[in-house]
């Protein structure tokens, strides 16, 4: 695990989770500067934040038309299949909200497999960044939202895969996944994931506490081996965070 140690806030239940990340998400974006860039998560967990979002007070109050929106990862499947981390969010949130088109950078699951569409999605990436190398004093997002899996993996970062030990691409084609779906993935590494102003994962679920524990506690797991140039945050229900972890009192706590 990174020698900084993260923040860990944990909330009595999911619908609070979901309150406290969209709060933590508006004060992040509302601290960027005039060109904003958000890295999003799949899974069952950020879909009801990503709904939320384009409820009051955040539909009104949120700069919708100057923020970035791109992906840590994406099964490579159509952009209309339901396995799709992109058409989710669009589902949920993107599509009812005035963004302009240009600001949704989804990955290009339309190439002729996952390696072109990683280098195509870094192209990308750095064509927005206006950089190849990534300057630690300008982060290339200001919040990257992560999920877990049981098995310990981050975005389409799986145990025991070469890519988790990637230090000079930013994009990986991932061919065989280690969790369901079993479809090929592409993903962010983590030193394209860690430059970012601030990054939570987001985390719900008894199912997911075991995995949190070993995380927390230096396990080698990809979750452990993520990072942030600034904050890191681990935001949990209660059924999700193991019991050294108390409900927050305030709004975080510092690891133990």
């Amino acid at each position: 695990m990174p020698d900084k140690q993260p923040e860990i806030i944990v909330v009595p239940d999911f619908s609070l989770l979901i309150e406290t990340a969209a709060k933590r998400f508006a004060a992040r974006v509302s601290k960027a500067g005039p060109r904003r860039a958000i890295c999003l998560t799949g899974g069952s967990t950020p879909k009801p934040l990503y709904q939320r979002l384009a409820t009051e007070p955040y539909r009104s109050e949120l700069p919708w038309s100057s923020i970035h929106w791109f992906w840590g990862d994406d099964r490579f499947v159509p952009l209309g299949d339901e396995r799709s981390n992109a058409a989710m969010a669009r589902a949920a949130f993107l599509d009812h909200l005035p963004i302009p088109p240009a600001n949704v950078h989804a990955i290009p699951t339309n190439a002729a497999n996952p390696h072109k569409a990683a280098r195509l999605y870094e192209a990308e990436l750095k064509d927005f960044y206006r950089g190849s190398l990534l300057n630690a004093q300008c982060p290339l997002f200001d919040l990257v939202l992560m999920g877990l899996g049981s098995d310990g993996h981050t975005a389409s970062l799986f145990p025991g895969q070469p890519a988790l030990d990637e230090k000079e691409r930013w994009v990986v084609g991932v061919e065989h996944a280690g969790f369901a779906p079993f479809v090929p993935r592409v993903s962010l590494t983590f030193p394209s994931l860690a430059s970012t102003r601030e990054m939570i994962f987001l985390v719900s679920g008894l199912e997911k506490r075991n995995a949190v524990d070993r995380a927390l506690s230096g396990q080698d797991i990809p979750a452990a081996r993520a990072h942030a140039l600034g904050t890191l945050v681990w935001l949990m229900d209660r059924d999700a965070a193991p019991e050294v972890y108390p409900v927050s009192s305030g709004e975080s706590s510092r690891a133990v």
